[in-house]
């Protein structure tokens, strides 16, 4: 017997013991928080892409321990901050989360343990915790890794240097007021 499971509301442990697998594709729209980084583009929308994994391992004496496996890409549209064109900058999650029996354990349990540590819920928000994994991905200075056009890296351009040259020094200004005056 098969069961459907939602990626809005996941049973997180029947997930994990049934080794439930779901898939999917959403536009970048479907993600308000994460779309509110990406810069305004032309043509399609952006796809994430994900897909999660349940695995219950059993343990002697024990309920078992409960993981999720996640998985999600999308290429983000920003701009890169070298040389400010548009660049498409891929984001890509790979983690794996155990679940414990609520908020309490899972906040001390993460502090002791090299592996992420959520609370078990019946009405888990998969595509929540996917778009929090991708937030975390967005470089604080996107930009390319080579950039299409020449960066110019220069710290002033040829009009502003003529235009200090052009202007007078304020201290030979004062000097020729001071001199006209000692004549008197």
């Amino acid at each position: 017997m098969s069961k459907d499971f939602s990626a809005t509301r996941l049973d997180v442990r029947a997930f994990a013991q049934a080794e439930g697998h779901l898939q999917g594709q959403a536009p970048l729209s479907a993600f308000k928080r994460l779309a509110e980084d990406a810069q305004p583009h032309g043509g399609a929308q952006p796809e994430v892409r994900w897909q999660a994994e349940g695995e219950f391992v059993p343990e002697t004496g024990g309920a078992g321990q409960v993981w999720l496996h996640v998985t999600a890409e999308v290429d983000l549209p920003m701009v890169c901050q070298r040389c400010l064109t548009a660049a498409s900058i891929p984001l890509l999650v790979d983690r794996s989360f155990r679940f414990v029996a609520n908020e309490a354990l899972a906040e001390q349990e993460d502090d002791d343990s090299e592996e992420d540590v959520l609370a078990m819920s019946r009405e888990f928000d998969l595509l929540e915790l996917i778009e929090d994994e991708l937030l975390m991905e967005v470089p604080v200075v996107p930009r390319h890794d080579v950039c299409p056009v020449p960066v110019k890296l220069e710290s002033s351009d040829a009009d502003f240097e003529q235009a200090n040259e052009q202007k007078e020094n304020p201290f030979a200004v004062l000097r020729s007021l001071d001199v006209g005056k000692s004549a008197d």
